[in-house]
């Protein structure tokens, strides 16, 4: 009889990627009321229910669709509805739930209908789902494991199954494959409790031990059965398990080491208790090679129907931004310009023209002083990244305790002409509360920004390491649509180059102990300020 005969509910575990395996997103429940309803019987007062509709990629009704719609509470003006929405909820994509953002997560918004009339209003709540805010910390042995290799003994690993309610199984976790040994010490694995149990604490958790096979056709050892209340209790004579296989061997064990029980707090946390704050600056640069404005072949070209690659970039990421920040208003800087009236080459100006406060009201705001700058500036190079990263690092600097976290938006589309400097402005912000995101477009090799992502190897200066990874490269040619839909592909870019933000954030603020619900500075720090600092000048100019 095969394992898979004699166990059938046993999944493939072949193509599993435990660096991809899927962990359910932050969840957010969605209640909604109203207060005078515009009433629509004749005697009585009305009926009402509500439609909730999403709308997955910006505000286009194109692509909205049908979520769920609330119960019907018969004859009021000012129902307050029993039924739940429950949302995943991604930093990383436009889901139109501003009222994450809002004061006391609350939102408050007149009803629109009939031309004239008060429809009256809508009042929506969000509040992230308390529970299964547990992580765990585990750690296992096995011990008298059967052998599996021919000229060897077994190289073992674990694969944990969440139970779902209609009896199957889930996948969750893998361990790493210790080599050639009957009796593994598996290293220490973090995972959130929701993944293992979904936050029903004695829901059944299927264990099942294999030995790694090369060509992926992993042999099958055995498999018992816990539940993370069993875990919980940490290491016992309970949480020693026989392991159950098709041979039969009494003697195979897995052992629990440790469980070391932690509660998670989440980049919600931070951002709807009103302690933290996202400072979003944009950086366009304004290279030569990229061709007149004026003309259809160049990337800065001036469509009067449609919006070319750096102004979609601004638009994609900055929408969804500009929710976090409370007054939304934006320094915009351009670099690699010839300014007037004396064309000097400039790397730090501000788009709007005013080096006294450059700031732009939302993204609509830098939109504008961005084709505004193109009619006044002349495109020149070369790119140096580092004049605008220490910029914002130096004010990021003077914020350390949680209140402001500083993104930093570069959108070019060069050769990188100061990398090593780059790098050093990189290494030395990675220890700030900052992410910095480089958007590039055009058809140009873009082999050094992509060294700068430090995905593959941390980014490194003169023989210091980041202390974190703070940059996100994307090419914006990845993400066009090749039927030109533009909403669909500033979506696309948008949630890609906006996924490791909230990562980012958390680990600055875990690494430093900083905790949820500080109390804001009574200054601002935001960089570039219309008060005038003598040692930090706006513009750098050659």
């Amino acid at each position: 009889m095969s394992a898979a005969s004699a166990f059938p509910n046993m999944a493939s575990i072949g193509e599993l990627d435990p660096l991809t395996a899927a962990i359910p997103a932050t969840k957010v429940e969605i209640t909604v009321s109203c207060r005078n309803l515009l009433d629509r019987d004749t005697f009585s007062k009305s009926d009402p229910s509500k439609l909730f509709r999403l709308h997955p990629l910006y505000d286009s009704y194109l692509y909205q669709e049908c979520f769920g719609r609330t119960e019907v509470i018969d004859n009021t003006l000012n129902p307050d509805f029993v039924r739940k929405f429950i949302l995943d909820y991604f930093f990383e994509e436009r889901q139109n739930l501003q009222v994450v953002g809002s004061p006391g997560s609350r939102m408050e918004r007149p009803l629109m209908g009939i031309p004239g009339k008060n429809c009256g209003t809508i009042i929506v709540k969000a509040e992230e789902l308390g529970n299964c805010r547990e992580s765990v910390l585990l750690q296992f042995c096995g011990n008298k494991l059967d052998k599996k290799d021919f000229f060897g003994k077994s190289d073992p690993f674990l694969v944990f199954y969440r139970s779902n309610e209609d009896g199957t199984y889930t996948i969750c976790h893998k361990t790493e494959v210790v080599k050639n040994t009957l009796d593994p010490v598996w290293q220490a694995f973090k995972i959130p409790v929701r993944a293992l149990c979904n936050g029903d604490y004695d829901r059944a958790i299927k264990i099942e031990v294999y030995d790694w096979d090369r060509d992926g056709g992993h042999d099958y050892i055995g498999e018992f059965k816990t539940s993370y209340r069993e875990l919980s209790k940490g290491q016992s004579q309970f949480n020693v398990w026989e392991v159950r296989s098709v041979t039969k061997l009494p003697s195979q064990q897995v052992t629990l080491l440790s469980c070391l029980i932690d509660v998670e707090v989440t980049f919600l946390d931070y951002i709807k208790g009103g302690g933290s704050c996202l400072c979003f600056v944009c950086c366009v640069l304004f290279y030569l090679w990229t061709g007149n404005p004026s003309q259809p072949t160049s990337l800065h070209y001036m469509n009067p129907y449609q919006l070319n690659a750096y102004a979609m970039a601004l638009r994609a990421v900055g929408e969804i931004i500009q929710d976090y920040d409370s007054d939304k208003m934006f320094p915009a800087l351009g670099f690699g310009a010839k300014l007037p009236p004396d064309g000097r080459v400039s790397h730090e100006f501000a788009l709007n023209g005013n080096p006294e406060n450059p700031y732009c009201t939302g993204i609509e705001g830098v939109l504008e002083a961005y084709y505004r700058s193109l009619k006044s500036v002349r495109l020149y190079g070369p790119t140096f990244f580092s004049p605008v990263i220490n910029h914002v690092a130096r004010y990021a600097s003077l914020v350390k305790n949680g209140s402001e976290y500083f993104i930093l938006l570069i959108i070019s589309d060069g050769v990188i002409s100061d990398m090593a400097q780059t790098k050093e402005s990189i290494v030395n912000a990675s220890c700030l509360p900052m992410s910095i995101i480089i958007v590039g477009v055009g058809s140009a090799e873009f082999d050094e920004m992509i060294e700068l992502d430090g995905d593959e190897v941390r980014i490194s200066s003169r023989g210091r390491f980041a202390e974190r990874d703070i940059v996100q490269f994307v090419p914006f040619r990845d993400y066009i649509d090749p039927r030109g839909n533009h909403i669909l592909s500033m979506a696309r870019l948008a949630k890609d180059v906006l996924a490791e933000i909230p990562d980012q954030f958390l680990h600055y603020m875990r690494t430093r102990g900083i905790k949820p619900n500080i109390s804001p500075l009574s200054y601002s720090s935001k960089p570039m300020s219309a008060l005038a600092h003598p040692a930090l000048p706006l513009q750098t100019q050659i």
